[in-house]
């Protein structure tokens, strides 16, 4: 995996998402598409730039401006505003940080078509916050995992094989990065999985990433949150018990997928583990 000096910038787990980067995102470069309401035009150069790579995957500076530009002389000056964008820039005295400084974009190898030059795509955090703000059709977001699927295999690289299976509800990475983790106890109230259980222990097995994370353990931790979040109910019967729709559909994706089944079991076990040994521990109250 590509190390932080590599990828040019540095990133945290999902609660640094949640509680640093999405708000800062936000602030910087807008919390909504600026296709639904007029905003700074900052916003807008910057939401167009995410959306190239959103859509494109890995590409350098000269290859994002040819995308939208088709005019040679454009071509140039887009291209030299896509990389001020992306290492930041000085506006009327004051220095605006980069994509990459605020870790949305991370630089991917070089390319040496048209000399050597740094390429540049979407990081995790990047992804998200495009899900989140960019009002993405459900077809740009399936293009979108596609282009994305190596960084995200256990989801994006399982994109078709899951909505053949639960359909639109794949498309509930929308809660996630809008910072919807479901690790609120009230979760416990609607479900009789352990859900509340699960997410609480995700929180506790990265806790100590949250100002720095690698890629793989970062889709590690979007993975499981995923194939948990499936167990909450998207509806409720009319006798107000929970449907068992979202269980059947889970156990099949699971047991179909030997690759997927072990790795979600085996952190089911360090949960049981963590769990077991936090119960040992209220046991000696006993004894005291």
């Amino acid at each position: 995996m590509p190390t932080p000096e590599e990828q040019g910038t540095v990133y945290g787990n999902l609660h640094a998402y949640k509680l640093y980067t999405r708000p800062i995102a936000q602030r910087l470069y807008g919390s909504f598409s600026f296709r639904k309401k007029s905003g700074p035009i900052h916003h807008e150069k910057i939401q167009k730039l995410l959306k190239i790579l959103a859509l494109n995957g890995t590409l350098t500076t000269w290859a994002m401006a040819k995308t939208h530009i088709f005019d040679t002389k454009n071509i140039r000056a887009q291209e030299k505003d896509y990389r001020r964008l992306l290492v930041g820039r000085i506006a009327r005295g004051k220095r605006l940080p980069g994509l990459l400084e605020i870790g949305l974009v991370v630089k991917d190898g070089k390319s040496s078509l048209r000399g050597l030059a740094d390429q540049y795509r979407l990081s995790l955090h990047g992804v998200l916050y495009c899900i989140d703000t960019l009002d993405m059709t459900n077809k740009e977001i399936d293009i979108m995992t596609e282009k994305y699927s190596k960084i995200l295999p256990k989801v994006f690289g399982k994109w078709q094989y899951l909505k053949s299976n639960i359909g639109n509800e794949v498309y509930r990475l929308k809660n996630l990065a809008g910072g919807l983790f479901m690790d609120n106890i009230q979760i416990a109230k609607i479900s009789n999985f352990p859900i509340y259980e699960l997410m609480t222990f995700l929180n506790v097995k990265y806790q100590n990433n949250f100002e720095q994370i690698t890629e793989e353990e970062f889709a590690n931790q979007i993975s499981i949150w995923f194939y948990t979040n499936l167990l909450v109910p998207a509806k409720f019967r009319s006798s107000g018990k929970h449907s068992s729709l979202e269980m059947r559909k889970w156990k099949k994706i699971i047991q179909e997928d030997s690759n997927i089944k072990k790795w979600y079991y085996d952190f089911v076990d360090e949960a049981l583990k963590f769990y077991s040994s936090r119960f040992n521990k209220l046991k000696k109250l006993e004894n005291m």
